[in-house]
């Protein structure tokens, strides 16, 4: 259930609010509105990149009944990261990158249990997609237990050009699936890494898994065949950590 102060509607509103940098998690615009405000609307969740989507007014009467003039917005619960910005700060500051890639993961406890572990482990940002990811919402802060207040998130509208940027930057990309015939205390995560994780559904996209510096899995031996993503990406975390702390 969304609460009444998760929400601000009206066109000047949300406007007004993208323009001063609030981060919204996602704007519900009404079918076939027309106009200078709409498109000063538009112009503004283009530039945020933030996620909007256009829908029936019977789904904005859904938030509120008063004069929300055909645009709701969803105010996230956190302030995501500019990863253009995040990557030369990480360098700045001496640090050897660590990131992860969050590739279709839509279960927002797996998101939230992703994040906690992440932040445990020293991760310095985590990438999602605009669209196709799991919600920053309640639930995944809870999860999380508070660890999406520490670790960076980074929305990007193509995860494959963050990992063509993350690479041109000097950071190894490496896709963590089961078609690799590379177990995971074989790959190299001294380098600055990031770690690709995807659906346990639909796995990582063909055009990230080619695009990616190294695949790894991890080695099971047991009869079921898949692990769940969160605690997949904790066991790959923890052989990052192996290999970077025998390197101090």
């Amino acid at each position: 259930m969304i609460r009444k102060q998760d929400i601000i509607y009206g066109i000047r509103v949300v406007v007004e609010a993208l323009k001063s940098g609030q981060h919204l998690e996602r704007i519900f615009v009404q079918k076939n509105l027309q106009g200078d405000l709409i498109k000063e609307l538009m112009f503004e969740v283009h530039k945020s990149k933030t996620p909007l989507s256009k829908v029936p007014v019977e789904r904005i009467n859904k938030f509120t009944g008063k004069n929300h003039q055909g645009v709701v917005a969803l105010v996230s619960p956190i302030q995501y990261s500019n990863l253009e910005h995040l990557v030369p700060e990480l360098y700045e500051q001496g640090k050897n990158p660590l990131l992860i890639i969050l590739d279709e993961i839509t279960d927002v406890r797996n998101f939230g249990a992703i994040a906690r572990t992440a932040e445990c482990m020293g991760v310095h940002g985590i990438v999602i997609p605009t669209w196709g990811g799991a919600q920053v919402n309640e639930d995944a802060i809870k999860t999380s237990a508070g660890a999406l207040s520490y670790v960076p998130i980074c929305r990007e509208k193509n995860l494959l050009e963050a990992a063509k940027f993350l690479q041109e930057s000097g950071i190894h990309v490496v896709s963590c699936t089961e078609k690799s015939k590379k177990n995971l205390h074989k790959a190299d995560f001294v380098s600055p890494s990031a770690i690709i994780m995807g659906s346990e559904e639909k796995g990582i996209s063909e055009e990230l898994i080619s695009l990616s510096n190294q695949t790894c899995k991890v080695p099971m031996t047991g009869k079921i065949e898949s692990l769940n993503v969160s605690v997949a990406t904790g066991m790959i975390l923890y052989e990052a950590n192996r290999q970077r702390n025998l390197k101090v």
